[in-house]
């Protein structure tokens, strides 16, 4: 090759023309970046306004009643600790005697839906028996029924067993497996242990019962984890249910509690509930904070097969 042809070749114009696409390429990083940032700005804008009525609760909590609803925003001018020392002592019992209550039933429902449940998970995704498609559709399809629907009976049952106004209504029904959402949950998580496991106890001689306490109940962490979060979460906001059995003020659960901070005919202690509402948060603020990686595991290792 001549020293002509070799000028040629590294001449600036064919230098540029290799390095232009470089130069081009060097400008989307700088897009995907912008990109990028006005997504994360979106983001923290939509949380921010989905985490602005819990904001406000917690500031006006510290505010007197009568500036509560006049101001809008998240200053604070005037700390007020009163509400809470009011709250705590505004009903017929102190407010922890109330908590106490709520903490009775969930730890009874948590109890009932980690036993009940997943023994009948265990039952539809390893024994085999006569009807269980039929009855595991009927299960699935009580996931739909409203809860009215069962209301009246239930209430009709109970009272006539003398247990309204106990918090037997409220935690008896988890030690029978009626919420069939869990045990679908623990249904598809079983199904995804290898059944080799089950094959290698059945010849060290273990029968249903020890592998469902040897070898299953280790390997459902995630499962009855999440079993536990959600049973405690709605257990523990539930107002519905315990307004119908319990009537007598000292056996209310919490959110019948706050309940009783509203009064229709006179003026309404709202300083004294908000305050209360941020400590009955605590406990679920807890509970999620320290469960958060089993629910995402427990739900993310449970799909369909």
């Amino acid at each position: 090759m001549t020293e002509t042809q070799l000028q040629a070749e590294t001449s600036p114009l064919t230098v540029g023309a290799d390095t232009a696409p470089a130069q081009v390429d060097r400008g989307r990083p700088v897009g995907r970046h912008a990109r990028s940032m006005l997504k994360h700005v979106l983001l923290i804008v939509a949380s921010f306004v989905m985490i602005y009525p819990l904001l406000w609760l917690v500031v006006s909590s510290f505010r007197p009643t009568d500036v509560i609803f006049r101001t809008p925003g998240l200053w604070l001018n005037d700390l007020v600790l009163d509400n809470y020392t009011q709250g705590w002592n505004a009903l017929s019992a102190p407010f922890g005697h109330y908590i106490i209550n709520s903490a009775i039933v969930v730890v009874g429902a948590v109890a009932g839906n980690l036993f009940a449940c997943s023994l009948a998970a265990y039952a539809f995704a390893r024994l085999r028996f006569r009807f269980k498609t039929v009855l595991f559709s009927i299960m699935l399809v009580t996931v739909m029924l409203p809860i009215h629907v069962v209301l009246v009976p239930q209430y009709i049952l109970f009272n006539n067993l003398g247990w309204v106004n106990t918090f037997v209504p409220l935690i008896l029904p988890k030690f029978l497996g009626t919420d069939a959402f869990f045990v679908f949950l623990m249904v598809q998580f079983i199904r995804g242990i290898p059944r080799e496991l089950d094959e290698a106890a059945r010849i060290d001689g273990c029968g249903h019962w020890r592998i469902f306490a040897r070898v299953m109940i280790p390997l459902m962490g995630p499962a009855l984890a999440t079993t536990a979060i959600f049973t405690f979460i709605w257990t523990w906001s539930d107002f519905f249910t315990p307004l119908i059995y319990l009537t007598d003020p000292n056996s209310y659960t919490v959110p019948v509690a706050l309940r009783s901070f509203l009064d229709a005919t006179s003026g309404s202690n709202w300083g004294a509930m908000f305050a209360m509402s941020v400590v009955t948060l605590i406990p679920l603020f807890i509970v999620f904070l320290f469960g958060q990686r089993f629910l995402v595991k427990g739900i993310a290792t449970t799909g369909g097969k």
